[in-house]
């Protein structure tokens, strides 16, 4: 096999012990990296105030080399913290009223796309196989390509792809279909995402689709299919078992006292329905007062991006939100809401999930959301609880035995929470098989061998199950 690089914003360094430091993502991507020999290249983390950056940082881990560059004040503030998370992040999660053009941090983009074009260049070799990853990285293949680099490279959009009406209100829209062309793969969460980018495509008259999932562009092919990414559900569902034992799943327990657990897991972020999420929890406990002291959510949100100050303003306005609903419901024994503003580890996460009755997953749009396969990886099968989970996220094309709602409809998702609590154990057990044998069938190596294959112009390895998807012959 080639060599395969991996290009990403970030990158998961693995841990002392040799375990990943992150989830599935990372423990696909490394065990392909592994098996093959690889290098993995990003940004470092790390911003230093003076030009030029100093040479990449080097490290080794077995078979894994990975390349971890510094950037400028100036970089991260214009294509990170700017065109990356406040122009592309709310337009591909179709909310045009939060995005800031503007001129400086589009062109600081594309100058770091071509910084990490530069850095790269010098490491690859004559049969490398590259793999870019995500928003932040879209016209890298194009840098590349302009400076001679004739390997296949693939591209993998872990968030949305917006229709055309949406995407084609960036004024750079066509700089950036352009340049996706430039791949041999593109990869998206699911077919809808693909139809979104053929329409881009055929409106402005960027090149001609050949067939299902091929298309032709500037004197190149291409192809672009879904590959819905998925979770190690082995390892999860084995995490999520074990948790019974630990400290922290017995002191959860007593801390219920009988009670029912419904359970949300989001980073903080707009698009998560966070707030829309609690109306509905309000909505359910208002009309639905016989659950009163008998249910807890437990609302798990780590802070994200809190430089930017949407971000910062929603923290605020979810912490008021949650105080609000236990101040006029709650009792002096029943917090109605117990809101955890942090991080918790995966064993940990598991473990909850497992003990939990339902789990909220109520994006107002998302990728994919590993968080309902990880809560459906997660439970027990004689008793499994059930996920609520909304249509806009990529899962509800894959998880159709979820209880599906339209997270803008606060009291037909407060329904659906009253339905769900009553569900009888019959139905719960036949809904969670179903989704089960999906998110083990399209685990995350599954995404990783298919993708690879697609992109090295192979079948899968024999062994590999394959998506439910229609391959066309290349």
């Amino acid at each position: 096999m080639s060599r395969l690089i991996v290009v990403s914003n970030r990158v998961p360094l693995p841990a002392k012990n040799g375990a990943a430091s992150a989830g599935g993502l990372a423990v696909a991507l490394q065990s392909a990296l592994a098996a093959r020999g690889g290098l993995w290249l990003g940004w470092s983390g790390k911003i230093c105030s003076d030009e030029p950056v100093g040479p990449l940082t080097m490290l080794k881990d077995g078979n894994i080399e990975y390349a971890l560059t510094d950037l400028t004040d100036l970089d991260v503030e214009e294509y990170y913290q700017g065109f990356a998370n406040r122009v592309l992040w709310p337009i591909c999660h179709y909310r045009l009223d939060l995005a800031e053009y503007g001129r400086r941090e589009m062109t600081g983009y594309f100058r770091v796309n071509q910084f990490f074009a530069s850095r790269l260049l010098p490491l690859i070799q004559k049969d490398d196989v590259i793999w870019i990853h995500d928003y932040h990285l879209i016209p890298l293949a194009e840098e590349l390509r302009r400076q001679g680099v004739k390997n296949r490279i693939g591209f993998f959009l872990h968030i949305p792809w917006p229709a055309p009406d949406v995407f084609l209100a960036m004024p750079v829209h066509d700089e950036l279909l352009k340049s996706l062309t430039a791949y041999d793969v593109i990869g998206f969460q699911t077919r809808q995402d693909r139809e979104n980018f053929a329409a881009c495509l055929a409106r402005q008259n960027i090149g001609e689709r050949l067939g299902e999932e091929e298309f032709s562009a500037a004197g190149r092919t291409f192809i672009a299919r879904p590959y819905p990414i998925g979770i190690e559900t082995d390892e999860f569902a084995k995490l999520a078992r074990q948790a019974g034992n630990t400290t922290l799943h017995k002191r959860m327990r007593q801390s219920l006292d009988g009670k029912d657990l419904i359970i949300g897991v989001d980073r903080l972020d707009y698009s998560k329905g966070i707030t829309q999420r609690i109306d509905a929890f309000e909505t359910f406990l208002t009309r639905h007062p016989d659950y009163q002291r008998k249910v807890t959510l437990l609302q798990i949100t780590p802070k994200s991006r809190s430089e930017v100050p949407e971000y910062e303003a929603m923290q605020k306005t979810v912490a008021e939100q949650a105080g609000r609903v236990n101040g006029a419901l709650g009792t002096v024994d029943w917090v109605p809401i117990r809101y955890v503003n942090r991080s918790l580890r995966r064993p940990a996460l598991a473990g909850l999930y497992r003990m939990a009755k339902v789990a909220l997953v109520t994006p107002l749009r998302d990728g994919m959301n590993l968080v309902a396969k990880e809560f459906v990886a997660a439970q027990d099968e004689d008793d499994p609880g059930v996920l609520l989970l909304s249509r806009f996220a990529g899962a509800a094309h894959e998880l159709k035995d979820a209880m599906l709602v339209n997270p803008y409809d606060v009291e037909g998702t407060a329904d659906v929470i009253a339905r769900s609590l009553a569900m009888p154990r019959e139905e719960r057990q036949a809904r969670w098989k179903s989704m089960m044998a999906t998110v083990r069938e399209n685990n995350v190596f599954t995404w990783c061998d298919t993708f690879l294959a697609d992109l090295a112009g192979n079948e899968a390895p024999e062994g590999v199950a394959q998506p439910r998807l229609k391959r066309v012959s290349r």
